[in-house]
């Protein structure tokens, strides 16, 4: 278990001198320098023996005696440790391999290397050693250093063989038994190992060695309290890496004898196999905290285990849930009891961090998977629970505090049960809610007639019957969501839900769209005097209380509606300012009139119906006689709206003024120009007919013929067969016989392309063909309205064309026209949405810089609703992170946290953890995903990309079990998602890597 790294004990194991040489036969010569060479050698003078050697080979013929100098060279050499060694005794075997010392070379060798710690070169050589020339002091040297060398490579079973032929000797039979122990011991054989350190105890050279390993082998026998014992004895005497090997068997045994605060000393001193702990250590310390209640120090350990999928693993992680759970830390407990209850080592902790982890998710919530799946999932499989009353009633619950309304529903249309009618009632109308907030307003509309069929909650049925009301409003079906308001009003609960204060309103709206204006004005003023703290509301209320008494001619009570909404100074002070104006004409009080129109143009400069004011001013003055005041005041509004919708009404007016006031040349001058610059308009042909009166009165007939075949918008000769086909056209169209009107509208267009109609007939011809559904026939049509000068149709014309091109995505063909449509526009709803649309149509096409600027347009508009805004600043906001402007994207989505609903709220809480990640504030980035997980579960991407941020966060804070653990479930449980399981893969890769640094379990 517990291996220390094995010692040498030599005793006289270098490489000794060689006594043994043999002489050759006796030659005829004279050797005595030979002699006193081998005499040199034998008396270990191995330098100048190896110089007398080299001085008789050079100077004699004889090959034996050339044979043994060499031998000698290269022995004294080995004795020497020269370099060159090695290459001399190659040398000598190469070159007399016949020679009857090459054995003796071959042991040499040996030695050599063995000396050198060489063990792998120096098996080489023994194993070309002939053992059967060895004397037996050779014999015993040979098999102890083989079977060191084979110990030494590993080979177990060798070395075992060669240290056994040499147990029993005096010289190297202690040290053959200790390593015949070590063996033994390593393989775990504590009867073998135990009976050879016995053997060599009295010797002190293993005294202090045999100490660590009987300590550890008692442990390995499961004998703790001798263990510790002689793990205590051990200690002092101990190598630092052996003490701290000591100190884990001395605390490891006290653990297992649950001895915790005893174990915890020698636990701490551990540390690790080179460096590195196990998960098993970090397991064991971190229980012993646990036991000692220390659960902050328990976590700090319980957290260092990522990747473990065993039991230490998994009952290491059961009680990281219980700490973080004594220590207030809700999130991290769960993702504890979450990787706990996904393994089956211990099947009664599996079901209790089961149990836990689904409680945990119905109190916090859970962005990996819906709460309501957890709670079924636990009760599926554990149908015998103690528990199982208590978790059902969870399950009823959680559909509505999860938030998860769209899987929740699922659920809850599949399990029909008695007992759940009331939740699905509930979540039915919360999910259609959350759908009316994303705008599918049909997909809500059905869950709201659904939640109205389970009518067991009084409160939920009132609600339901508002916004079905809401729903009906939006298309247009005013009379079904007056009904559905009227319902609601009458219902006991309605005065306990939050849409009763505004019940007045939405339905004063409904009267109103049904132009029934009394009704209007009476629901209007009961808004006034019920509800004071709406300010948008109120004002817009005033607004329409006027509205509804102007309508129906009681002007009084309406200039008093306009000012109490004029004080206000909110949304549309200038309309209710012009509408004011524009009532005191029809009291007789022109002078009223004027007085307050030349005070709007004075306080209202950028308003959107300063146009109006001008025009509605200046006819003022003819009615007055004021004939200069009234050309003076056409001029003005000539100059400020060239292009305006009043262009060719002012210019005629004048030319009528000055008719009236028999300038007759004045007069034709104005008629002529508006028949030039506004072919084809009413005005252009009421120009005309007045300009032949001035004509015939004068006498000039002929000239006036002459004018008028100039222009192409006047066929004299056939004008009442143009006036009797227009007529019969729109007289189809306006019974809504659409097939008819179709095919009689386009038969006048064929016939009269330029006809004195063919302005309106082209855009009723379009307004059919977009209410039958033909859109693209409609296009055409369209065009050539707004092709001409400015009318009466080139708005709504616009923003027709507009929704066209926008439905299909076609923002090439919709810019150009939604830049019009905002440059030309009287009403300020369509001034926005071409505002809006241009927003969104440059994003989508990449443009950020211009989304940008647009979205800006639509956020300093202050009649901007907050779904608009929403958008406005989610566009921004995208806007600047593709751009990598952050601190731009970091104020946009913080002013949309402000005001996002649904998805976008949930895109918006994740990047403001995301930016608290970067700040370093990781705690505080946590709570932000938790609120995403909480309260937006049903939005799985940003959830998903959330719990990245969560595990980089939990790294930061320096608990990696929490970070692993987070990134494995990501990638795991969203799938769908492949950028964001990349990016947490790659997060993961970055930790273990990290962590690999000092956790031995995750090395591969």
């Amino acid at each position: 278990m517990r291996k220390l790294e094995l010692f040498l004990l030599f005793n006289g194991l270098a490489v000794t001198p060689i006594v043994t040489a043999q002489q050759s036969a006796v030659y005829t010569h004279n050797r005595s320098e030979m002699d006193r060479a081998v005499a040199l050698y034998n008396d270990q003078q191995y330098q100048a023996a190896q110089w007398l050697f080299e001085t008789v080979r050079r100077s004699q013929k004889n090959p034996d005696i050339q044979a043994d100098c060499a031998y000698y060279i290269a022995s004294c050499a080995l004795q020497l440790n020269q370099p060159d060694a090695p290459q001399l005794v190659e040398a000598f075997a190469t070159n007399y391999p016949s020679s009857t010392k090459l054995n003796q070379t071959y042991i040499d060798m040996a030695h050599y290397y063995f000396a050198q710690n060489d063990f792998g070169r120096a098996l080489t050589y023994f194993d070309k050693v002939d053992e059967s020339t060895l004397t037996p002091e050779q014999q015993d040297k040979f098999n102890f250093q083989k079977g060191y060398a084979y110990f030494a490579d590993k080979k177990i079973k060798e070395a075992s063989s060669y240290f056994n032929r040499v147990a029993n000797t005096k010289t190297y039979g202690p040290q053959a038994r200790y390593y015949l122990g070590v063996i033994a011991y390593e393989g775990d054989n504590f009867k073998d190992a135990s009976k050879y350190f016995e053997q060599v105890a009295g010797d002190e050279k293993y005294k202090e060695k045999l100490s660590y390993f009987q300590a550890d082998m008692s442990f390995r026998q499961g004998a703790f309290e001798k263990a510790i014992a002689e793990g205590k004895t051990a200690m002092a005497k101990s190598s630092p890496a052996e003490k701290s090997e000591l100190n884990k068997i001395i605390g490891e045994s006290y653990f297992n004898l649950k001895n915790y605060a005893e174990a915890l000393p020698y636990l701490k001193e551990y540390k690790g196999k080179k460096g590195k702990w196990s998960n098993t250590d970090y397991y064991q310390l971190g229980y012993t905290y646990y036991q000692q209640k220390d659960y902050e120090n328990a976590i700090l350990q319980f957290n260092k285990i990522i990747d473990g999928i065993d039991a230490v693993a998994q009952n290491a992680y059961y009680h990281l849930g219980e700490s973080y759970m004594r220590t207030e830390r809700k999130p991290q407990a769960l993702t504890a009891f979450k990787s706990a209850s996904e393994m089956d080592f211990d099947l009664k902790i599996q079901e209790d961090a089961s149990l836990n982890y689904a409680k945990l998710s119905y109190d916090i919530g859970n962005s990996f998977q819906s709460v309501p799946d957890i709670l079924s999932g636990f009760l599926k499989k554990y149908p015998n629970s103690p528990n199982k009353a208590e978790v059902e009633g969870l399950l009823i619950n959680s559909y509505i505090t999860s938030k998860n309304y769209k899987e929740a529903l699922y659920l809850l249309e599949q399990n029909k049960a008695p007992e759940l009618r009331a939740a699905y009632q509930k979540v039915a109308f919360y999910r259609g809610l959350e759908l009316y907030t994303d705008g599918d307003y049909k997909e809500a509309q059905v869950l709201f007639k659904a939640s109205l069929r389970d009518p067991r909650d009084a409160k939920f049925t009132a609600r339901a019957t508002f916004w079905k009301g809401e729903i009906d409003y939006l298309f247009n079906n005013f009379q079904e969501a007056l009904l559905s308001f009227k319902q609601f009003e009458g219902m006991a609960e309605a005065k306990n839900t939050p849409e009763y204060k505004n019940i007045n309103y939405a339905i004063a709206y409904c009267y109103f769209k049904q132009k029934e204006y009394d009704q209007a004005g009476n629901y209007f003023q009961k808004q006034i005097d019920a509800v004071k703290d709406d300010r948008t509301r109120l004002n817009d209320a005033y607004l329409r209380l006027g509205d509804s008494r102007f309508v129906t001619s009681k002007y009084w009570p309406a200039m008093d509606a306009y000012n109490k909404a004029i004080d206000m100074k909110g949304v549309d002070a200038d309309y209710a300012a012009y509408q004011k104006a524009i009532s005191y004409g029809f009291v007789s009080k022109n002078d009223r009139k004027i007085e307050d129109f030349n005070r709007f143009l004075q306080s209202f400069k950028s308003s959107p119906y300063r146009d109006d004011a001008l025009f509605e001013l200046a006819n003022t003055y003819v009615t007055e006689g004021k004939a200069d005041l009234a050309i003076k005041t056409y001029d003005a509004l000539l100059k400020e709206f060239p292009s305006g919708t009043y262009a060719a009404k002012a210019v005629l007016r004048q030319g009528l003024v000055y008719y009236n006031g028999n300038q007759d040349e004045a007069a034709l001058g104005k008629f002529k120009k508006v028949a030039a610059d506004y072919p084809g308009t009413p005005e252009a042909l009421e120009a005309v007919a007045t300009a032949r009166l001035i004509y015939v009165d004068n006498g000039k007939v002929d000239e006036y013929a002459s004018w008028v075949r100039t222009l192409n918008f006047v066929e004299v000769t056939d004008k009442e067969l143009d006036d009797d086909t227009y007529t019969a056209a729109e007289k189809q169209y306006l019974q809504n016989n659409t097939k008819l009107a179709i095919s009689s509208l386009n038969g006048y267009l064929a016939k009269f392309p330029q006809g004195a109609h063919a302005l309106k007939a082209n855009f009723y011809l379009a307004q059919t063909y977009y209410a039958d559904g033909l859109s693209e026939n409609a296009v055409p049509r369209y065009e050539q309205v707004i092709a001409r000068p400015k009318n009466e149709f080139t708005e709504q014309s616009l923003a027709r064309l507009c929704e066209i091109h926008l439905k299909k995505n076609n923002y090439a063909a919709a810019k150009p026209v939604l830049e019009r449509l905002e440059a030309e526009a009287d009403f300020p709803q369509n001034k926005t949405f071409a505002q809006a649309n241009l927003m969104r149509a440059y994003y989508e096409t990449e443009n950020y810089a211009q989304a940008v600027v647009y979205a800006d347009k639509v956020l300093a508009n202050p009649k901007t609703d907050n779904k608009i805004k929403s958008d406005a600043q989610i566009i921004v906001a995208r806007s600047a992170i593709k751009s990598d402007d952050e601190p731009k994207a970091r104020l946009a989505y913080a002013n949309l946290l402000k005001i996002a609903k649904g998805e976008l709220a949930a895109e918006a809480l994740y990047y403001d953890a995301y930016f608290k990640h970067k700040d370093g504030k990781f705690a505080e980035s946590n709570k932000v995903v938790q609120k995403l997980a909480k309260d937006y579960s049903g939005y799985k991407y940003f959830g998903a990309k959330g719990l990245i941020v969560m595990a980089k966060n939990y790294y930061g804070l320096k608990d990696s079990f929490q970070a692993t653990a987070i990134l494995e479930g990501v990638s795991q449980n969203f799938t769908e998602y492949a950028d964001v399981v990349q990016e947490a893969q790659a997060e993961l890769t970055r930790i273990k890597a990290e962590e690999a640094k000092t956790n031995s379990s995750l090395e591969k």
